[in-house]
């Protein structure tokens, strides 16, 4: 396990970047963690990332075809969001571990 400074934050990471606590996280460490993939977090990338964060805590296997159905995003829409990887991307992004579904 490392640590990584963000937002003047110390967080652990696994080897891919992934917060191993999602409870370190805050909106300053995504902004930040969203910059190194490229991104720029808009109103609508911030209730895709709430929407994983709330179905990560209920133990929901996250997959990209469920935060299609959510009603936030379609599955195109997400990967307008979140280009070359969506779910992995918003799932680091969101401070939660790399889903399942992700290679």
């Amino acid at each position: 396990m490392a640590t990584k400074s963000y937002a003047g934050n110390n967080v652990d990471v696994t080897e891919e970047g992934y917060l191993t606590d999602p409870s370190q996280w805050n909106q300053d460490i995504a902004k930040e963690i969203a910059k190194e993939e490229g991104i720029e977090l808009t109103e609508k990338h911030f209730e895709v990332i709430q929407y994983l964060r709330e179905q990560y805590a209920k133990g929901a296997n996250l997959t990209i075809r469920m935060v299609g159905k959510s009603g936030i995003t379609d599955v195109k829409g997400l990967y307008e969001l979140f280009p070359g990887g969506p779910l992995k991307k918003s799932s680091r992004i969101a401070g939660i571990p790399k889903p399942t579904s992700c290679v």
